[in-house]
């Protein structure tokens, strides 16, 4: 029919009077408040300009007359809607679960129509994300992306790691050939020292390389050790966003794209060094100097006012030169690291012990208080024992006796007596 609509459950009327329900005006007037035009918000809900223009002079939800004869999904608006919002769009699994808890037994057709106005406000609220800022050197965002990239006579795929200072939007990338978990070290100490400090907390989504679990309803976070022993190293605090909202990132979501679409897109290098040059000019030349949509404002000049805000990482060295592990101490009185077994004091058997390897050397800390320390072993299969800490073990070493000073004899007779028989003097 022209000029009218299918809505679901709603008469057909007229594109200018299409009936929208209360949760989609609440979104519209949400919509406008952000600063959305009528036009747009129109064809986000698939409306007339007029009738958001409608809802919004009215400031609010407007009664029309409805249908009788719901048909089977009438009266379960509020069930839908539940259901609908906690599967995230999944029309399917609501009409299992309609099937299964209210033995409703419809099309996925008749599901999809009944839910089409949630879907519509579902786009709505991911889109309408309030935007958060951060004060300068509170964030650093931080992501991988993916693309193929023409280089000598071959398309390779390129992992590019982009990271985004929250207050300044100034970024740093780096191209890498894997997204494992040394490539997003190496891309935040390259960030790092790039901008000559580190911020208070470093925001991810949830990479396996460096989140084990993140659990959606009580956000509990579980980083890998590792990844917490290169945050503690460089002094940072690690942040994961909500699973499945990583627009939460939004930030550096937005980054990843624009340096696909302006740095990389288009070009063809040489080689794989070229590409690097080519990324390190772009980040000076233009992403630096450019005035950011958002902010208004050039990353460069807004990143002064940041500098002195950021964490001084001075002259340190690489995390990789420096292990930081954590370990049980096993039944024999020793920690593993590199095949190679160190000793330590047997009181501490099935305790769980920060080992750190640095310098050549192996220092073992539980608590605050430093163990044991052993020389490096650079073979494998080794076992490097210090014998104080098998004191007290049955059948280990005895602690070494105190040694006593022995009298010396007692002179029954003055010295004169003896100097005399002896013919001399003392």
């Amino acid at each position: 029919m022209n000029g009218c609509e299918d809505v679901g459950p709603w008469t057909r009327r007229p594109r200018a009077q299409t009936m929208m329900k209360s949760d989609e005006v609440e979104a519209m007037l949400h919509l406008h408040a952000l600063g959305w035009g009528l036009k747009r918000i129109a064809r986000e809900f698939g409306c007339s300009k007029n009738t958001v223009r409608r809802y919004v002079e009215a400031d609010g939800w407007m009664a029309y007359g409805r249908r009788t004869g719901g048909g089977k999904l009438e009266d379960q608006e509020e069930w839908l809607k539940e259901r609908f919002f906690r599967h995230r769009g999944n029309a399917e699994v609501v009409r299992q679960d309609l099937l299964r808890e209210q033995s409703i037994d419809v099309s996925l057709r008749t599901v999809e129509r009944a839910v089409a106005p949630l879907r519509r406000l579902l786009t709505a609220e991911a889109k309408a994300t309030v935007r958060f800022e951060t004060p300068p050197g509170r964030q650093l965002q931080i992501d991988f992306g993916q693309q193929r990239v023409p280089i000598a006579d071959e398309r390779v795929r390129v992992f590019l790691f982009v990271a985004t200072l929250g207050y300044s939007r100034r970024c740093y990338v780096a191209a890498f050939r894997h997204e494992r978990q040394s490539s997003w070290f190496r891309g935040l100490e390259g960030t790092f020292r790039h901008f000559g400090g580190v911020t208070k907390e470093v925001l991810i989504d949830n990479p396996r390389p460096l989140v084990l679990d993140h659990d959606a309803k009580t956000h509990a976070v579980e980083f890998n050790d590792r990844f917490l022993a290169f945050a503690a190293y460089w002094g940072f605090r690690p942040r994961a966003c909500a699973p499945y909202r990583a627009r939460t990132k939004g930030k550096d979501e937005r980054g990843v794209g624009y340096v696909k679409r302006n740095a990389i897109a288009g070009h063809r290098f040489e080689s794989w060094t070229g590409m690097e040059a080519h990324l390190g000019w772009w980040q000076r030349e233009i992403a630096d100097r450019r005035r950011h949509g958002t902010t208004g404002e050039v990353p460069l000049i807004r990143f002064e006012r940041e500098a002195a805000l950021l964490r001084p990482c001075a002259d340190r060295p690489p995390f990789g030169q420096l292990r930081d592990l954590i370990r049980t101490v096993h039944a024999d009185c020793a920690v593993m690291v590199d095949t190679n077994a160190y000793s330590v004091p047997w009181r501490l058997i099935g305790e769980r012990v920060r080992v750190v390897v640095s310098g050549g050397r192996v220092r073992v800390h539980h608590g605050p208080d430093v163990v044991a320390e052993h020389v490096e072993h650079t073979g494998r299969h080794a076992r490097v024992t210090d014998r104080a800490h098998l004191v007290g073990v049955n059948g280990g070493p005895r602690p070494a006796a105190v040694a006593t000073a022995r009298p010396k004899p007692a002179l029954l007779r003055p010295l004169d007596e003896y100097a005399a028989v002896a013919g001399g003097s003392f």
